[in-house]
């Protein structure tokens, strides 16, 4: 473009001028640009683009360097200010996702950046822009040789959600990982398609027994990336391309992962890896275009644009009993890429597995660097079984309220739930977190592997019992889905009054020995007080 002196800006959106700057390298061009800008529609973003394209120009020319050069990677630190402010987000309602993105609304006046070093992983999103991005990948944890519930959950999920995103678009497909030893990935890729996916791709050492960072993490991302190498500005190294032959597409469309210590952690890094953002800790899921008008997004001023295949990721607001949907979208200057999410345990209906169910198992290959195994676990112990309290029929939730006799609340709790023929003992993060002193023979019933919530396990039972928990919005994620929930606390103000089904007022050390009494005797006798409530 160098011939070309009349580059009016105001014929392009801010994404179709920045292609048409990355080929212009006549000074004269770029500031008559800059000026029509300003005397035209004077977009902010616009105008940060055509100035970093000159100041790329002039710092090419001072350092002995053609523009050819700098647009080749090797002096890649020029365009700040158009990097910054592409990654400028909103602090607009209607896209959510941009709060889990860490972004920040450009003001409306002029704004300069001084920016000392650039994120060389951003720089190998923006060479991704315009890239192919495709299926549901599915992070399948395991524990002792066997899937976890949730991971059936999840695959369960994608299979409802990827179906009816082929009947809307194109055929893509569900995608489940596995990474560990030979009992946690060759002997159960059939059953994560017998669970839904159409691809398993496993990754076996004996050294993955157990949960590791950094190699776990290495090895997700290079799974989502295809065997890519990003480019290393530091080197010149432009990187690879995918290898993956299995695959066409550069990066994963989505991302599921659980909401469980190891998945929380694994998913924060893989996400970072792959330079996108995160809805941790989600209890809904659903596909759908949406309509956005923020500019950082639509890349023009009261110009509205329809993004499609948007996945909802809907997780607890911590403020009170409201839910957040979350939306990772892609910014006019970069693409956010895979949409990712954690899901709390206990949220969605696994399918029924379908063994016969066809699907094709890849074994992928990367090599291990010893440095990743610079930790050695050289001794652990292991729980003969954990606390499943999924499934049951009745759950018994005890709270803070055991507090001036925690053995004996515990033991009431135990007594009612023996009282029913299925159920099962669960807690509230706040007798967790509280470590009473219990007896011994209770001891075992306090431990967190028992807690309800957000952090916790999800139920769904029949009847949920609560007793002296006030109901706060994380434990009301996981258990708010329960068909009947019988809530017994002294305070007649308590929170969880408002989603409660019965609400008896009462102190549990009294309410709940009559509870089981009337339980084992076959009737209930109670007498409510009519309330205008």
């Amino acid at each position: 473009m160098a011939d070309d002196t009349d580059l009016d800006p105001s014929e392009y959106t801010v994404e179709q001028l920045e292609e048409k700057l990355a080929a212009a390298d006549d000074p004269a061009t770029l500031d008559a640009a800059l000026a029509a800008e300003q005397e035209g529609k004077d977009r902010k973003t616009a105008r940060e683009a055509i100035q970093a394209r000159i100041d790329e120009l002039e710092d090419s020319t001072e350092g002995g360097e053609t523009a050819a050069d700098a647009e080749d990677g090797e002096a890649a630190d020029t365009d700040h200010d158009e990097e910054y402010a592409d990654e400028g987000g909103t602090d607009a309602p209607e896209e959510a996702g941009d709060a889990e993105q860490g972004e920040v609304a450009p003001d409306a006046g002029e704004v300069s950046y001084e920016v000392e070093r650039q994120s060389r992983d951003k720089k190998h999103v923006r060479a991704l822009k315009g890239g192919e991005y495709g299926d549901m990948w599915v992070y399948c944890e395991t524990q002792g040789g066997e899937l976890l519930d949730v991971s059936k959950e999840m695959l369960g999920k994608a299979r409802e959600l990827m179906d009816a995103y082929n009947d809307e678009y194109e055929s893509e497909r569900v995608v489940g990982l596995l990474v560990g030893d030979a009992d946690a990935t060759t002997d159960l890729a059939d059953e994560v398609i017998a669970y839904g996916a159409d691809v398993a791709v496993y990754h076996e050492d004996d050294r993955l027994q157990r949960f590791r960072h950094k190699p776990y993490t290495e090895i997700v991302a290079d799974m989502a990336r295809g065997g890519a190498e990003p480019p290393n500005w530091a080197t010149g190294d432009p990187g690879t391309e995918p290898t993956a032959e299995w695959r066409d597409y550069d990066k994963p469309r989505y991302f599921l992962f659980p909401a469980t210590n190891n998945g929380r952690d694994l998913s924060a890094q893989v996400q970072a890896e792959l330079d996108s953002g995160l809805a941790s800790d989600c209890s809904g899921l659903f596909i759908e275009e949406e309509l956005i008008s923020n500019p950082v997004k639509t890349g023009e001023p009261g110009e509205k644009v329809e993004f499609e295949r948007v996945l909802h990721m809907k997780r607890p607001d911590f403020s009170g009993f409201e839910y957040s949907t979350i939306l990772c979208l892609d910014n006019p200057g970069r693409e956010f890429h895979p949409q990712g999410c954690s899901v709390i345990p206990g949220s969605f209906d696994p399918i029924d597995p379908d063994y016969d169910r066809e699907g094709e198992v890849i074994e992928h290959d990367l090599a291990l660097a010893d440095d990743w195994f610079r930790v050695d676990v050289t001794e652990f112990d292991r729980l003969d079984e954990g606390v499943d309290l999924t499934g049951h029929e009745v759950v018994v939730a005890l709270g803070r309220g055991i507090g001036d006799d925690p053995t004996k609340g515990i033991e009431l709790g135990l007594d009612l739930v023996d009282a029913f023929e299925d159920a099962a003992l669960g807690l509230s993060r706040g007798v967790v977190t509280a470590s009473y002193d219990v007896d011994g023979h209770v001891a075992n019933y306090v431990a967190e592997e028992r807690q309800i919530g957000e952090t916790g396990q999800e139920v769904a039972p029949t009847l949920y019992v609560a007793a002296g928990i006030s109901g706060a919005v994380q434990h009301k994620v996981g258990m708010d889905e329960s068909d009947t929930i019988v809530a017994i606390n002294t305070d007649p103000d308590a929170r969880i009054r408002d989603f409660s089904d019965y609400y008896v007022e009462g102190d549990l050390f009294e309410v709940l020995p009559r509870l089981t009494d009337s339980i084992e005797a076959g009737e209930l006798k109670a007498t409510a007080e009519v309330s205008d409530d």
